[in-house]
């Protein structure tokens, strides 16, 4: 094993709450790499059932995860020639954002979403969901029942398993013979060449490179057979499985990039940490210069992302007003570990703040666009990843 960059003992990074003392507690938050099975991973796990049984994030509070599902979903009935006699599966299916475009075009679906109040909400969506965490037994026991799959989805969703291995055994299970498993994970290269530091934290067990899921998959008795490069979220792969076939020319040649860039070796990851560093000094000088200053500084998006970045970067209550965000189910309660209240968005036209850092900057073109009113009025986004932008 190789280090990329230790973050410290940090709190978990969607445990908000409702009172502006109250304890967290905190987890070692530590990267490695390692050049034998090609993944970049953490050193120290916190169990899924204490991390996904209850959880605030809702997929459909940005408008731009539901149109970027809405698109893939429209392909893939075209392409595939889906309709009443298909079935979808989709694993961390969340709220239903997804698979609520499959069943409006009338194709059979289920959910699999281990927390407990997202799948009721899905439920109430009619959308078929069961509460479960996906892995090869639970996988095997859909196979046996009859409920196998001709497309499985599995966005964003890789990352957070620690049974990795088992997953993949899951997905090999579910797919029908000619069926295709559709994946989507953040990518490893976006994650170090952007510095997206902030996509750390005790949810997220791996961070992707094209060539260590090849691996993985192939050891599964799995095939990698396409690859598509993503903008969404700062930068993503986007992956088609299926039980046999051979790699597309895309597929090669992102695997012999990675190779020539050295994207399992410790120099790849070297100046990461020092980066990452310089990046906390620039934003944390930024906000002071700004605060000494006489202006006011908020915060937008509640998100895990922001949660890393205020801890490691030392931001609190004592740089930030507020952080506004969409979702009602985080608004009234702290961000975890720094005390900051989490406020509705319509406060940044009512409070104007004169500077809102921009904690879901993976998300600045829709946020830009809904917050025109505030930003006409004078107020200006900081834009910290992957460098320093004030719009």
């Amino acid at each position: 094993m190789f280090p990329v960059l230790d973050l410290g003992l940090t709190p978990l990074a969607n445990s908000i709450v409702r009172e502006a003392d109250a304890p967290h507690e905190r987890f070692p938050l530590k990267v490695v790499g390692c050049q034998d099975c090609s993944l970049v991973q953490l050193t120290d796990l916190v169990p899924p059932e204490r991390l996904f049984r209850t959880y605030t994030y809702f997929s459909s509070n940005s408008d731009e995860m539901v149109a970027h599902a809405r698109t893939l979903v429209g392909r893939l009935v075209q392409e595939r020639g889906l309709g009443p006699d298909s079935s979808v599966f989709e694993i961390a299916s969340n709220d239903g954002y997804l698979l609520q475009h499959y069943v409006a075009a009338g194709v059979p679906v289920l959910g699999i979403e281990p927390a407990t109040n997202i799948a009721e909400v899905a439920r109430e969506r009619g959308i078929d969901t069961i509460s479960e965490f996906f892995g090869a037994t639970f996988a095997a026991s859909l196979a046996a029942g009859g409920r196998r799959a001709d497309v499985v989805h599995a966005n964003n969703v890789m990352a957070h398993v620690p049974d990795i291995r088992g997953f993949v055994a899951g997905l090999r299970h579910v797919l029908k013979p000619d069926g295709v498993a559709v994946i989507e994970v953040p990518y490893v290269r976006d994650f170090v060449e952007r510095c997206e530091f902030d996509t750390i934290y005790h949810e997220h067990v791996f961070y992707f490179s094209l060539t260590a899921l090849v691996r993985l998959c192939a050891a599964e008795g799995l095939a990698v057979t396409d690859v598509e490069r993503l903008h969404i979220h700062g930068g993503s792969l986007r992956l088609f499985i299926t039980h046999r076939g051979n790699p597309s020319p895309r597929v090669q040649a992102l695997v012999d990039q990675e190779q020539a860039l050295g994207v399992i070796l410790p120099e790849y990851y070297a100046s990461f940490a020092q980066r990452v560093d310089a990046l906390r000094d620039t934003v944390v000088t930024l906000l002071r210069h700004l605060r000494a200053g006489g202006a006011t500084v908020a915060a937008y998006g509640a998100a895990a992302k922001g949660s890393t970045l205020l801890n490691y970067f030392g931001i609190d209550a004592s740089m930030l007003d507020f952080v506004a965000d969409r979702s009602v189910h985080k608004q009234g309660h702290y961000m975890p570990g720094v005390c900051v209240p989490i406020v509705a968005t319509d406060e940044l036209t009512a409070r104007r703040p004169d500077y809102t850092l921009l904690l879901v900057w993976n998300f600045a073109g829709e946020v830009l666009r809904q917050q025109d009113a505030y930003r006409r009025a004078g107020g200006r986004f900081i834009v910290p990843i992957p460098h320093v932008q004030v719009l």
